[in-house]
């Protein structure tokens, strides 16, 4: 059988997940294989998802859901579908999470179960490589004449899983099923000349990760292909009408044209992944003149101060410009980890470092909140403000997030560390060892830090011989007074900050190129490296034009984001104030909610006066936690932005 592996040598397995490379920036990614991460505050994370979060997501996908007899119904060609048209790609990123899972910590119990799954998705799979349960149960006389039933989206999150399960595993029987589907899809849509426009994205990302592992550019050009049938007119279904419908899943618009963001939030963040991942290959500069002005579009007017993106639930997306509410936030935990892609793809593209910025601030906050301490917990959406009546779910209906995020937090090795022939980035503050050929030379890595509790970063170096390479260490941007680029949020009380840069204990010369400080000089066995970002709270104002945030500030302490719960507060998050003058202080906290930093200080609190007429203040000991870990205790009423005079105080919640 042709699987279409011409280039790829049987049995070959690679360390990396996906080389990525930009042949532009010569960047590429060290991938989650080649990392081994120790740090103490992602290592029980990944664990967690390990052990507790994936357990979740096989028992709702496999025993209280259908989604798996669906497979086994589609090989037997006997039963009825039962769930909603796009389950299948829960199972595939259930898979992929696994297969990251596996790599980083092996589990001979869940590899066996994820070979059943494979296996059963394997016979369902019909000759000509078509693979979709809702149409196979329900009627195959009807694939391919609907784009809003997801059966690309399917087929993307099948490829993305088989590429994972292979570089982990080195096991090809889901990576040669997707194969067969690329495949099927390429000779059903571009080799037939019939057009086509995918109304739920992910299959072009997802086809440059197939490129990219096997030289085979058929994939590049169907992923080009698909690109390209935006804009005209082409994209229909039974259920959208009007443009404003064009709108909501990218189609008002050929992506080379595209200057704002619009529609469907996932939608967006997966096909601009995929469009820089071609743009990265093909040097195509309308694409990326595009990128960039839609990462303006969202950053500089459309995010919240999380990273969050999404700001309605009516559209799960976009409205208007500077439309950013807090208790109606929207927020998908899926839109956070698609900014977490699309803003590592960008920085590969480019070489800037503002992109980790925006990655790290919605890694830290609009993403890790979609996930409980427990691990098995979750948020679909992410609101900056809630009167208790928003709590965590054991699953959804449409359940894509918890096997979202599950992936990303496995395959966080991915996105911390860059190389390029003659250098070195580090992207994320990470403790963990990885190793690069570097000036002809094997050279190990390992970062040591407590980050993001404390800025104190050190990066030793361990070489076979002296090598003259740059090393690139990222200097966010909030260490230099400078939140977010733009000026959608800004510091109120920023004072300046040293940065202290050292090699064995000596200051260091160092270039700042692209956001990063860069040491070119010949490394030796041993070298040092340390830098110290102070971490004072910072207060964090919004641009005017956001109304909702109009008189108040939120709290930002290194790149977390802080919020008032009221299980720290006596039961409250709405009445108190934050004067321009307040005096923080922060301490680390061993036993609350796992152990974090929390912010402290002594604010005036709203009361009801000694008539129905006023109000009174009295000064309370108010506590802040970082926003991700909120609502691990209780349903309780919780604030980003608080106001700072009594005339901003909101009531009625």
């Amino acid at each position: 059988m042709n699987t279409g592996l011409q280039c790829l040598k049987i049995g070959a397995l690679l360390t990396a997940s996906v080389t990525m490379a930009s042949a532009q920036t010569g960047l590429t990614p060290v991938g989650f294989a080649q990392v081994k991460i120790d740090d103490r505050f992602w290592k029980p994370r990944m664990d967690k998802v390990s052990t507790v979060t994936l357990q979740a997501c096989i028992n709702y996908t496999e025993f209280k859901t259908s989604r798996i007899r669906n497979f086994e119904r589609a090989a037997n060609k006997n039963g009825q579908h039962e769930g909603i048209y796009y389950d299948d790609s829960d199972v595939y990123k259930a898979l992929e999470a696994m297969a990251y899972s596996l790599r980083i910590h092996p589990d001979s119990a869940m590899e066996k179960k994820a070979d059943e799954w494979i296996d059963k998705i394997a016979r369902a799979q019909l000759p000509d490589g078509y693979l979709d349960t809702y149409f196979q149960l329900r009627g195959i006389d009807k694939r391919w004449t609907d784009m809003e039933k997801h059966e690309d989206y399917n087929a993307g999150h099948l490829i993305e899983a088989g590429v994972a399960y292979y570089n982990s595993t080195g096991k090809r029987v889901l990576l040669d099923v997707a194969i067969r589907l690329a495949n099927h899809i390429d000779s059903t849509f571009r080799l037939s000349g019939r057009n086509w426009v995918s109304g739920h994205e992910e299959i072009e990302l997802a086809l440059m990760k197939l490129y990219h592992l096997t030289n085979n550019d058929r994939y590049l050009k169907l992923a080009h292909w698909y690109l390209e049938e935006r804009g005209h007119g082409y994209g229909s279904s039974p259920v959208w009408h009007g443009p404003k419908s064009h709108e909501y899943y990218q189609d008002d618009r050929m992506v080379r044209d595209a200057d704002k963001i619009k529609g469907h939030a996932v939608r967006a963040m997966y096909l601009y992944t995929g469009t820089a991942d071609v743009a990265a290959v093909t040097h195509d500069p309308d694409y990326l003149k595009a990128m960039e002005r839609i990462w303006e579009d969202v950053v500089y007017r459309n995010m919240y101060v999380t990273g969050g993106i999404g700001s309605s639930g009516n559209n799960e997306g976009f409205t208007v410009d500077y439309d950013l509410p807090n208790v109606d936030a929207y927020c998908e935990t899926c839109a956070s980890v698609g900014m977490v892609i699309w803003n590592q793809r960008m920085n590969l593209l480019t070489g800037e470092s503002k992109y980790i910025d925006v990655l790290e601030r919605t890694l830290y906050n609009a993403a890790l909140d979609g996930l409980s301490l427990s691990g098995d917990l979750f948020f679909y959406g992410n609101p900056l403000a809630s009167g208790g009546q928003y709590g965590r779910s054991e699953w959804f209906g449409t359940a894509c997030c918890p096997a979202n995020i599950a992936r990303l937090v496995a395959s966080l090795g991915n996105y911390i560390y860059n190389q390029a022939d003659d250098g070195f980035w580090v992207n994320l503050f990470v403790g963990s060892k990885t190793e690069a050929i570097l000036g002809k030379s094997k050279v190990k890595i390992e970062q040591q830090t407590n980050y993001p509790w404390d800025g104190q970063v050190q990066i030793n170096i361990s070489s076979e011989k002296k090598s003259k390479w740059g090393l690139h260490v990222r200097i966010p941007g909030w260490a230099l007074g400078s939140p977010v680029p733009g000026d959608l949020y800004r510091f109120t009380n920023y004072t300046g900050s040293t940065i202290h840069l050292q090699v064995n204990g000596k200051d260091v010369v160092y270039q700042m190129e692209k956001g990063y400080a860069v040491i070119s000089r010949e490394w030796k066995n041993g070298d040092k490296v340390t830098l110290n970002f102070p971490m004072p709270v910072n207060l964090l104002a919004a641009n005017p034009l956001v109304k909702a945030d109009e008189g108040r500030v939120a709290l930002q302490r290194g790149p977390l984001i802080y919020c008032v719960e009221g299980s720290d507060n006596q039961g409250e998050a709405w009445n108190m104030l934050i004067p321009a003058n307040t005096n923080f202080t922060s301490s680390f906290q061993k036993d609350l909610l796992n152990g974090i930093v929390s912010i402290q200080a002594d604010l005036p609190v709203i009361a009801a006066g000694a008539d129905s007429l006023s109000v009174v203040t009295r000064m309370q000991k108010v506590t802040a936690i970082p926003y991700f870990v909120w609502c691990n205790r209780a349903a309780d009423p919780m604030q980003v932005w608080i106001p700072q005079k009594i005339k901003d105080i909101k009531i009625n919640y």
